[in-house]
């Protein structure tokens, strides 16, 4: 069981370039939520909020982010037994959606730009 103390160090050391609050807990509560903000100036570009929520398997964290905005709605969400690998397993999601969009606004590019023959044939 893990107190709400070693879990803000855990997600500082982890994630240190968001600004950590760490939610109050109940008495007798095993739940515990922690809310992550980058900001630049009264600008919020990305919020991170971790759940430690143990279950009869053992520790279980879940990590969820959203983008710009106070407002902005949940992207995704990824589950694991550490913290590290519910962070990271958050992160390959983003990097796998990354590429795959990309190659989509590739193929739109690729398909913007005239190829010369059929402009030729075409004339």
């Amino acid at each position: 069981m893990m107190d709400a103390t070693y879990f803000r160090k855990a997600l500082v050391k982890l994630m240190p370039g968001y600004n950590w609050t760490v939610h109050r807990v109940p008495k007798g509560a095993t739940k515990i939520v922690a809310t992550g903000i980058q900001s630049s100036g009264s600008n919020r570009l990305s919020t991170l909020e971790v759940i430690y929520a143990p279950d009869d398997k053992g520790d279980w964290f879940k990590a969820r982010s959203a983008g710009y905005g106070r407002r902005a709605p949940w992207l995704y969400e990824n589950g694991d037994a550490t913290l590290a690998r519910a962070l990271r397993g958050l992160q390959d999601y983003y990097r796998h959606m990354e590429g795959l969009y990309r190659g989509h606004a590739c193929a739109l590019e690729a398909g913007r730009k005239a190829v010369t023959d059929e402009l030729t044939v075409a004339a």
